[in-house]
């Protein structure tokens, strides 16, 4: 589970909900002093499993003092975006479509994409299907194909649990099962965490979790559109959901930029907010005209 350190947008971000063809989603949207029109550029920021737009919220103001428009987004059935209750909803290609309907929405032309975790597996699912709107793809601690087999353990495990719980049960047991001391220091009290994680649809996190546990490997698609679209692959450097070294291999199969952020392990957006923004940031300036 993600834990951003705060749920309250910083100065100059700006919540609100971005309508699209295919309903509505919960942003947080942080601009650059002056304003978009000011921006370098702008940047779609997707969350991963279990998470939400508030894990890049530690990364929004060194983004926005950078120059960049970075616009962090709530898919279908994730925190305070709505979710209907049909599976089909959730399928891979769904969520692709709806990221894509998110960029025509934002008004902004081609934007720099990056996706966390699931979020990179949406994320590349949408840059398959239609590259266009995109100049560049940073996968951040997202691998080539499913996650480890431990995770998948992990995974399968919550999602049996949603089948037969309610989410605030289900969320009495994830704290149950960390020892009192790793809980209290990971979670502690926060109201904020549970309330997401509340506000999450179980539907979603089921079809979701289903989908890190049969991904394919479609890394060679990835690359095969080459200078099309300049690729980043960013991890910290501990990573037990995919192993750092099979990220290093998908970034020579891709011919990809690769960073790794000290001192970070799963979750680079909230482990190290400073160092990860200042690296998506270098990586964006360098390919902001990249097949215009």
């Amino acid at each position: 589970m993600s834990r951003p350190p705060t749920f309250t947008p910083p100065p100059g971000t700006r919540s609100h909900s971005l309508r699209t063809a295919r309903g509505t989603f919960a942003v947080l949207d942080a601009a650059p002093p002056g304003g978009p029109e000011r921006a370098r550029g702008t940047a779609l920021l997707v969350p991963g499993y279990t998470g939400s737009k508030e894990d890049f919220i530690a990364m929004l103001p060194p983004l926005a003092e950078a120059g960049w428009r970075a616009v962090a987004v709530d898919g279908r059935g994730q925190y305070e975006s709505e979710g209907p209750d049909e599976e089909s909803a959730y399928a891979l290609g769904e969520l692709a479509r709806d990221l894509l309907a998110q960029v025509e929405a934002l008004g902004a032309g081609r934007v720099q994409l990056l996706g966390h975790s699931l979020g990179g597996l949406v994320s590349r699912a949408a840059v398959l299907l239609d590259p266009a709107p995109f100049r560049t793809l940073t996968l951040m601690s997202s691998g080539p194909a499913q996650v480890a087999a431990d995770q998948r353990d992990k995974v399968k495990l919550l999602s049996d649990a949603l089948t037969v719980m309610d989410m605030a049960q289900v969320w009495e047991a994830i704290r149950a099962m960390d020892p009192p001391e790793e809980a209290e220091e990971a979670v502690g009290n926060r109201e904020d965490l549970r309330r997401r994680w509340l506000r999450n649809s179980p539907v979603q996190l089921r079809v979701t979790g289903r989908q890190l546990v049969v991904e394919p490997d479609r890394v060679d698609e990835l690359a095969a559109l080459g200078d099309r679209l300049p690729v980043h692959v960013l991890s910290g450097v501990r990573d037990e959901v995919w192993p750092v070294s099979l990220l290093d291999e998908m970034a020579v199969r891709l011919g990809a930029h690769r960073t790794r952020i000290a001192g970070a392990e799963h979750s680079p957006n909230t482990d190290r907010p400073e160092e990860t923004a200042a690296a998506v940031a270098e990586f964006w300036a360098a390919h902001q005209g990249s097949g215009a």
